[in-house]
């Protein structure tokens, strides 16, 4: 079981909370407006907080300092990078996400290490693949045998600077694709994963649970 925090008790936060303490672990959620926790079920046994959630006192009531992840969902682009930012500066949380409503500032935020999802419908899920990287992959397109999919991947900071190829042997997947700032782009025979790039990846469905463990570990030595 792990502990997560999570910024906005909006429609997005509410579905991450229920569905990771659906999953066992402990959550706490933070809005600045107590009446947004009116959307928590009843008999929701996570903490609620009231308060500002960049706010280092904020978060350590949310027990921020054993957090595996934090997700800022908040409706405001500039707190959820600055809470974002704090968890992952100050509190050296290795899992964060920032949810985003102006995609031209994706760059900006990419180049600050921070992954971003967009204000779109699938959001929760999409925010849930990055603070849950060592869940079961669920793809983004599977081909109809059902033997195969293309999903995105979540990596271990480790893998920063090593070539794509590196990748591809480790895990035993073709990667198809690298979003990096905001565009896509082919990978090379010498391009290398860099902080910030979203690896997207073509995969056999029974390694799933496999890809993600050793995906989200550093690389082995001989690496």
């Amino acid at each position: 079981m792990a502990h997560f925090v999570i910024m906005g008790c909006g429609r997005v936060g509410a579905t991450l909370a229920h569905t990771l303490e659906d999953s066992g672990h402990s959550v706490a959620i933070i809005d600045q407006d107590e009446r947004a926790f009116r959307r928590l079920r009843t008999g929701f046994g996570g903490r609620k907080i009231t308060g500002v959630g960049f706010d280092q006192d904020t978060l350590k009531q949310a027990d921020i300092e054993n957090a595996y992840a934090f997700a800022a969902v908040s409706s405001g682009d500039n707190s959820n990078i600055l809470a974002t930012r704090v968890a992952r500066e100050t509190f050296h949380v290795e899992h964060v996400v920032a949810r985003i409503y102006d995609p031209g500032r994706a760059e900006i935020y990419q180049r600050l290490g921070i992954p971003t999802v967009a204000a779109v419908r699938w959001s929760a899920d999409q925010v849930l693949r990055r603070i849950l990287p060592e869940t079961a992959i669920k793809g983004d397109f599977r081909e109809p045998s059902g033997r195969l999919i293309l999903t995105e991947l979540s990596l271990h900071a480790g893998w920063i600077g090593r070539h794509i190829l590196d990748i591809e042997s480790a895990a035993r997947l073709r990667v198809a694709y690298l979003t990096r700032f905001g565009e896509g782009m082919l990978p090379g025979p010498d391009t290398s994963y860099q902080q910030g790039d979203i690896v997207h990846a073509m995969i056999v469905s029974a390694q799933s649970s496999e890809v993600a463990s050793i995906l989200s570990a550093a690389p082995p030595k001989e690496f």
